[in-house]
């Protein structure tokens, strides 16, 4: 008989999230961070992964979080916090670029990331009005600029805090 083996996954969480361990506690799976999100950016995993059944997500390449802050106060249990409504104070994960596969880095000139940021000129700076840079202090991890990246697969990608 084989042994089911799962494949221990990250995930993006919607805004006001806590930190991964409380927040897979107090989350009580109710789906009311989904119904309320205007963009449906909020995914609720399914049965590839059992253990986390049910638990709200984001997977910002396909649909990033566009900061509107409707989630956080809805959440029944504080999983979210609902006194979060600054979008600036978000912390949803960090982004990273990839250096390698980045247009800009690769010569082209390409300011996708850059310009679509939500936290505009302070999350992603541009050096010499060239190459993008991740500012960690102001990333809020929305997915945005993963989302934007005309690279596939993205060159710019968010990971949640650990």
């Amino acid at each position: 008989m084989p042994i089911l083996r799962l494949k221990f996954q990250r995930y993006l969480r919607p805004p006001g999230a806590l930190k991964e361990e409380e927040f897979i506690k107090k989350c009580i799976r109710c789906g009311k961070c989904q119904q309320v999100c205007p963009y449906n950016s909020i995914i609720l995993t399914s049965w590839e992964n059992p253990f986390q059944l049910g638990l709200p997500y984001i997977d910002a390449r396909k649909k990033p979080c566009y900061l509107c802050m409707k989630c956080p106060p809805v959440c029944p249990t504080g999983a979210l916090d609902r006194n979060l409504k600054d979008k600036e104070k978000v912390r949803m994960g960090i982004a990273k670029i990839d250096k390698n596969t980045c247009w800009a880095y690769q010569g082209s000139f390409c300011r996708a990331c850059y310009l679509n940021c939500p936290i505009f000129d302070k999350a992603l700076k541009m050096t010499d009005e060239l190459l993008p840079v991740v500012v960690e202090e102001y990333c809020v991890g929305c997915g945005v600029c993963e989302h934007v990246c005309p690279v596939d697969p993205s060159a710019i990608v968010v990971y949640p805090p650990k």
